[in-house]
């Protein structure tokens, strides 16, 4: 690659640069440094049929940009160009999308539409994931997006559909996308938009693979894989509900002679309700219960009777009639046992602390009729901060411990958490697949180190997000924020306060260029911090940048308050501050119990 200065009209933008083919860019945040200083940054060019002539790759925004203040002082200076090879257009499409993507974002629809150009041009998944530093899913992602009909592309780039009907047409063929455009087209048809899409592609009912109890390589019939979801879908849900009912049946046949009494089938149309059972052990006439949703998922519920046969047995009375045999314990004998060996256990756990730390754990992962733990459900609103959550450094590392964990535990390592117990008919889940007593054997038999992780990972999963005890934690461990998260898109639309994009860019770019752009409207504000943080249009790198209130300790940009991190924050300090008096008037009252 060589270094040549080339003049304006020798120059023109090349077919394979994001930007051909469209209006004049917006240059007006880098005209006034052009005016200045002339183009710094060099163009990427190629030579072009024409003898002496030369394409521009990547840099069409400063090639725009001289010639307007070329038009100004009625001069044209010689632009600053590396030259690439005339022959690779995949290659040329990268190096314009790199330099671009750093730079000033293309919208998000000619984005999909270039990464579908370089698949075109030859170049493959892996290699593209690997140029751009991105997931294979996330390049399958755009992908997808981008191949869709050329119509629907322009709604959305009108913002006449949104986001979430834009993804869930990837799951339709071309047949019916275009089917979808006639409805849309149609003033007096009624047409699937949103969540609603993808039970239109799916003929009215979408069954995830998830929930299939047959083995899907034998399945003869087709699924639909959702790049923007966690799962695949079933394209025909008679054929699902046809397979699903031979397994039904066949796991009823495997109950049957494993010796259940019965095994009652629970039509979608109807419930299992827990409340109206009671547990019954095989020998005592349980039967299992198979509750089949609409949805297409299905659960076992083994060891059942109704309340009604529960009352008939505490009266001595069989379910078909007549009298059963009599207890060796009455009830009011078998508590007092109970009680007694309760009232043992617990004063003997006392000098067993390794024991009781794993049955803990045990009962915050299965759960029990005492116990109730939840999840931290990360819920939120919007697609962008889900999609910058699930994309982050720290949700994948614990993603791929918690799968281990899961593993470990004997459970489903696609099990979606592994603290189970978040109320009762979680806990019958678990209960019947393994049991509370089953898993704290799992976890006696496990070394220390071992189960330190386990409870790491349990920890986790409960721990509530914006919660004094995140900051707790942060704060004494020390967490530096910049080796877990960096600025993404995700931020940056989310910030709209012009004062404290003001206080941002005095923080990244000093406070010189902030009080020079304090007028500015807050999508300029928001483009200063961004060149800065990748060094682009000739500003100074700045690495490692957390907003003051993502830290460990926060704090606040302005005085207006509001900031939930500081507040959890403050809880802390104001009981590191109670410990600290504490101590100093020799209070230790455990110490003294003890």
């Amino acid at each position: 690659m060589t270094l040549v200065f080339i003049a304006p009209d020798k120059l023109s933008v090349s077919k394979t640069n994001m930007r051909y083919g469209r209006k004049a860019p917006d240059v007006s945040d880098i005209l006034p440094t052009v005016r200045k200083r002339g183009i710094i940054q060099t163009l990427l060019v190629r030579p072009n049929c024409e003898e002496g002539h030369f394409e521009i790759v990547a840099g069409a925004r400063r090639f725009h940009a001289a010639r307007l203040v070329a038009q100004e002082t009625g001069e044209a200076e010689p632009l600053p160009c590396r030259v690439l090879s005339e022959t690779d257009d995949a290659a040329a499409i990268e190096a314009s999308m790199i330099e671009n993507l750093a730079r000033l974002d293309a919208d998000e629809v000619t984005q999909w539409e270039t990464f579908t150009r370089l698949v075109k041009e030859g170049s493959e998944v892996d290699d593209i994931a690997a140029t751009f530093g991105l997931p294979d899913l996330t390049i399958r992602r755009i992908l997808a997006l981008g191949n869709l009909l050329p119509r629907i592309r322009g709604l959305y780039r009108a913002e006449k559909i949104d986001r979430t009907t834009v993804r869930h047409l990837t799951l339709a063929s071309k047949s019916q996308q275009k089917a979808w455009l006639a409805l849309h087209d149609d003033p007096d048809s009624y047409v699937s938009t949103g969540h609603q899409l993808k039970a239109w592609l799916l003929g009215g009912q979408s069954v995830p693979a998830r929930f299939a109890l047959f083995n899907l390589e034998e399945f003869m019939g087709a699924t639909v894989a959702d790049l923007f979801g966690d799962d695949r879908y079933f394209a025909d849900a008679d054929a699902f509900w046809t397979a699903q009912n031979a397994a039904i049946g066949s796991a009823r046949e495997a109950y049957l002679d494993q010796g259940w009494s019965d095994v009652v089938i629970v039509p979608p149309s109807d419930h299992f309700h827990a409340w109206e059972y009671e547990k019954a052990a095989k020998r005592k006439g349980g039967r299992v219960y198979v509750d089949v949703r609409a949805t297409g998922e299905v659960s076992f519920h083994e060891g059942y009777v109704t309340r009604k046969e529960a009352r008939k047995a505490e009266r001595g009375e069989a379910p078909g009639g007549g009298k059963v045999q009599r207890p060796e314990l009455t009830s009011t004998l078998q508590t007092y046992v109970d009680l007694h060996r309760h009232a043992a256990v617990r004063a003997a756990l006392l000098g067993h602390p390794g024991i009781a730390l794993r049955l803990m754990a045990a009962h915050a992962i299965v759960g029990s009729p005492l116990w109730s733990v939840r999840p931290e459900p990360q819920s939120t609103r919007s697609d962008e901060v889900r999609e910058s959550i699930e994309l982050s450094r720290g949700e994948a590392l614990f993603d791929e411990r918690r799968r281990a964990v899961l593993d470990l535990l004997g459970f489903s390592p696609e099990e979606p958490t592994v603290t189970g117990g978040n109320g009762d008919a979680a806990w019958e889940v678990r209960d019947s697949q393994q049991g509370l007593a089953g898993v704290f054997l799992r976890l006696i038999a496990l070394p220390d180190p071992v189960l330190m992780d386990v409870i790491a990972v349990v920890m986790g999963e409960t721990l509530a997000a914006g919660s004094a005890a995140v900051e707790a934690v942060g704060t004494e461990i020390g967490i530096d924020m910049a080796a877990w998260w960096q600025a993404d898109e995700a931020l940056f639309s989310l910030l709209r306060d012009r004062e404290l994009l003001g206080h941002m860019v005095a923080e990244v770019a000093g406070e010189t260029v902030a009080t020079a752009n304090r007028k500015e409207k807050a999508k300029t504000l928001k483009q200063i911090i961004a060149d800065h943080l990748a060094g682009a249009d000739g500003r100074t790198k700045v690495e490692r940048w957390v907003p003051r209130w993502m830290a460990f300790p926060p704090s606040a940009y302005t005085d207006r308050g509001g900031v939930g991190t500081v507040a959890a924050h403050g809880k802390v300090v104001a009981a590191r501050d109670i410990m600290a008096t504490t101590a100093d008037a020799g209070e230790e009252p455990f110490a003294q119990a003890a």
